[in-house]
């Protein structure tokens, strides 16, 4: 999991959801691919998605239900979690902020 990149484009305007209890912040890689550097407060939020993601917790850990099924996956800094492109997630995070990238589209 690399938590650095080199020859980017970071958009500075903040991703803010649910009340500023989840930030993003969007970066394109020099070869056109998509991320998105966050950190998401304790609660429970819903995610839909459009294109597959990669979802790597970098800082912290969280609860994920992907839609479709009821199996929670627990999920701590250093591991990552896929979900289907037309589809979403619920994220829950009890303790600490869990910090994130989350990678867009066919890796």
């Amino acid at each position: 999991m690399s938590t650095s990149f080199e020859n980017v484009t970071v958009l500075a305007k903040a991703n803010v959801y649910f009340d500023g209890k989840v930030i993003s912040h969007s970066l394109q890689l020099a070869d056109g691919r998509k991320k998105s550097l966050g950190i998401i407060f304790p609660g429970e939020y819903h995610f839909g998605t459009a294109d597959p993601e990669v979802m790597e917790i970098t800082a912290g850990a969280c609860e994920v239900v992907l839609d479709g099924t009821t199996a929670k996956i627990v999920v701590a800094a250093g591991a990552s979690f896929d979900v289907p492109g037309d589809s979403g997630f619920t994220i829950t995070v009890t303790d600490s902020p869990c910090e994130y990238i989350c990678s867009f589209g066919t890796p």
